[in-house]
């Protein structure tokens, strides 16, 4: 039996979960709503303010499906309530981000400004010109923007320029030596 998907998600108080009959949930709560289509051999159950994910047979794509659907339920349900978010970091002389309206503007060595327009459902913030702060209530989609903001300038192992995670540490390397 999978770990993660046995365990039991409990529904907070003031989020509103529904299922109708092709596995279809939408969770309901004070951050926005989320709604997400998922394999319709997992069967999912909402009894007594718990939702619980079971898996009809011990088949390898069952297996795998159980851990998984529970796994994006429980995401579902911290996301309207709590909100994701994702911090980078820009290193480099000159680099810096700027915000104008729903407009994100990247400064990163180039010969023009990188610019990014927040998808629906995220927003960028830039509470310092070298901090950008990726927040919304759909996980996937927080990391998705975030990696796209990364990876327009990836931090290089020899100088550390570049736009990293504020939690990633970057392997730096040693440079080359001169013949004595």
């Amino acid at each position: 039996m999978s770990r993660i998907g046995r365990m039991p998600i409990t529904i907070p108080q003031g989020v509103e979960v529904k299922i109708d009959g092709n596995n279809a949930l939408t969770v309901k709560g004070p951050k926005g709503q989320l709604k997400k289509q998922f394999h319709k051999d997992m069967i999912i159950e909402i009894e007594n303010g718990v939702i619980t994910v079971k898996r009809p047979t011990d088949e390898k794509e069952h297996r795998a499906l159980h851990g998984l659907t529970r796994a994006l339920i429980n995401n579902m349900v911290e996301g309207v309530t709590k909100g994701f978010e994702k911090t980078l970091e820009i290193n480099g002389v000159g680099y810096r981000a700027a915000k104008q309206g729903n407009k994100l503007t990247l400064t990163i060595g180039y010969s023009h400004p990188v610019e990014f327009v927040d998808p629906e459902g995220v927003t960028t913030e830039v509470p310092a010109p070298n901090k950008i702060v990726v927040k919304g209530i759909d996980k996937e989609l927080v990391g998705i923007h975030a990696a796209n903001i990364r990876a327009t300038r990836e931090p290089e192992p020899y100088l550390g320029k570049g736009i990293k995670y504020s939690d990633e540490h970057i392997r730096r390397k040693e440079g080359k030596t001169g013949k004595k």
